[in-house]
């Protein structure tokens, strides 16, 4: 008999705030009734890392596993790696310490973010409070990035695609990605100061929660140039939640999911 379960992983973090509006979001998923969910780890979460889940997925008696990627990039290599590990591809396409995971349940790998419509739609709704005019505005969506190739063009496509959404829904003068690796913050502000010459620069972090990078990197990064910026990262949002959801329903429906 197929019994499915959820493994929603994401990076993990020292911080316990970070970990917290993680795991509230994961809680707060709509599930068929007897499917099961657990929030588990890359790294520095022990007890709770992606072995962890898997194991606490089988002993539940789950035979198919929904895995989540809580990334916001399938640029990330990460995703490669977790990938690999997962059984879902021979060899990741850099090298990574990551060993196999003991697996007995079927696997089934959703996407991470991207350019989702409804992270557009968290993004600005979080960005709005900073705007006066949007028609005078240019958003400027930050994201870690990558430098590997390849990998920088899923990061690049994906912001370039999200930020295009975030324009679309603000009427904002204009909108960009741009990566903190390689640094990219110098050279897009000196491109948009040509293109749109007086525009007032909105910064908005595509993070999944507020820490190390939102609040010190991208400021950092910025420092000395004219913007406005409220660190404010996807989570807490709902939102966050109903992706989650949407995800876990497409991938039910293709494994034929009958409730």
């Amino acid at each position: 008999m197929v019994k499915y379960g959820i493994l929603v992983i994401s990076h993990g973090s020292r911080s316990e705030e970070w970990v917290r509006l993680v795991d509230e979001a994961v809680h707060a998923v709509q599930l068929p009734p007897g499917i099961l969910i657990v929030s588990a780890y890359l790294e520095i979460v022990e007890g709770r890392l992606i072995q962890d889940g898997i194991d606490m997925l089988e002993a539940q008696g789950v035979t198919d596993i929904i895995v989540i990627p809580l990334f916001v990039s399938s640029g990330s290599t990460h995703i490669d790696e977790i990938s690999y590990a997962l059984g879902m591809k021979l060899s990741p396409l850099l090298p990574t310490d990551m060993e196999p995971f003991r697996i007995k349940a079927a696997i089934h790998l959703a996407q991470p973010i991207d350019d989702d419509p409804l992270i557009a739609e968290i993004v600005h709704e979080k960005l709005s409070p900073l705007s006066e005019c949007p028609e005078q505005e240019l958003v400027l969506l930050v994201g870690h990035g990558s430098v590997e190739k390849g990998f920088h063009t899923a990061w690049r496509q994906g912001l370039e695609k999200l930020a295009a959404r975030i324009q679309t829904l603000g009427g904002y003068a204009g909108a960009d990605g741009v990566m903190l690796l390689p640094d990219q913050v110098g050279w897009k502000l000196r491109t948009w100061s040509r293109r749109l010459p007086g525009c007032t620069v909105l910064v908005a972090p595509l993070f999944l929660s507020e820490g190390y990078f939102t609040g010190q990197v991208i400021p950092e990064r910025f420092e000395g140039c004219e913007y406005r910026y409220n660190g404010q990262s996807l989570l807490p949002h709902p939102g966050v939640s109903l992706w989650m959801e949407r995800q876990i329903a497409g991938m039910l429906e293709q494994c034929g999911y009958a409730g």
